[in-house]
């Protein structure tokens, strides 16, 4: 929402948003965290005995702020731990120990056999789905409910923590592709196409099922025949790039396409 809205939505935001779709809800929400200007007009929108709870909330923070102890000063050579970083690190590791695993098989097997798949290469592919569902899950966000009614708390804030995700999983791939001899040709579309798809399937069944159901698929349809026929898929041969290449555009089109599907996000547990 570029534009101010008009004073009559922000009313019937204020009220509960009873007649307003969801984008419109979404689009008020976002313009109100940079304009003071439509938040004066929020306020003066809500009815008098909310008015009060609100003047009195503000009251007892102000006074608890004022008697509580100063804050304590922050060392520069801290890192900040997050919540969400906290969480996630169950789930890297086990992203992480699963490339490990892969690279010390392929390591151990004798070159003498000539053996063509590498299990690293028919791995990459899903490896980065385990962390990608666990920023999306209310089984392992005790904040769910918090995060789920955070202004920006759909496609926007989804994004991000795949973002978050990646950085963390895609650099351990590059050394293990290193250390296997698989070029990042071979792995890197197939991880960006599986990501996309696990988002934009995920706004129908859930970000966390999605990534199950194609990690099974794949493991499936591609991993455990290429390791009993002892042979490399033509889907990671040097020439599927140009395949992977226009899944992953598609895909990633119909994230943002479909974004309101993430407004209310679905999982795969209540």
């Amino acid at each position: 929402m570029t534009q101010h809205p008009q004073p009559a939505l922000v009313a019937g935001y204020a009220t509960g948003g009873a007649g307003l779709d969801d984008a419109t809800i979404w689009a008020i929400e976002a313009h109100l965290e940079t304009c003071a200007g439509c938040r004066a007009v929020l306020a003066r929108a809500v009815d008098g005995d909310t008015q009060e709870l609100l003047d009195r909330v503000a009251v007892g923070i102000g006074a608890g702020i004022a008697a509580g102890p100063g804050p304590a000063p922050r060392r520069r050579w801290q890192l900040r731990r997050t919540a969400f970083a906290v969480r996630m690190l169950p789930w890297l590791a086990m992203a992480v120990s699963l490339v490990v695993a892969a690279v010390a098989l392929d390591l151990a097997v004798d070159r003498a056999f000539d053996r063509v798949p590498s299990v690293v290469l028919l791995l990459a592919p899903v490896v980065p789905l385990l962390p990608v569902a666990a920023v999306w899950s209310r089984r392992t966000d005790p904040a769910w409910e918090l995060m789920v009614s955070a202004p920006r708390s759909g496609l926007w804030m989804l994004l991000r923590r795949t973002m978050a995700a990646l950085v963390a999983v895609l650099p351990v791939l590059a050394v293990a592709g290193w250390a296997t001899g698989n070029s990042p040709a071979l792995w890197l579309l197939p991880c960006l196409a599986f990501t996309a798809g696990s988002l934009a399937l995920g706004g129908l069944i859930g970000v966390d099922r999605a990534a199950v159901v194609l990690a099974a698929v794949w493991a499936a349809g591609v991993v455990v025949p290429s390791l009993v026929l002892d042979r490399l898929p033509v889907l990671l041969t040097g020439g599927s790039w140009p395949i992977w290449a226009a899944l992953t555009c598609v895909l990633s089109a119909l994230v943002p396409i479909r974004a309101a599907d993430h407004r209310h996000p679905r999982v795969g547990a209540s």
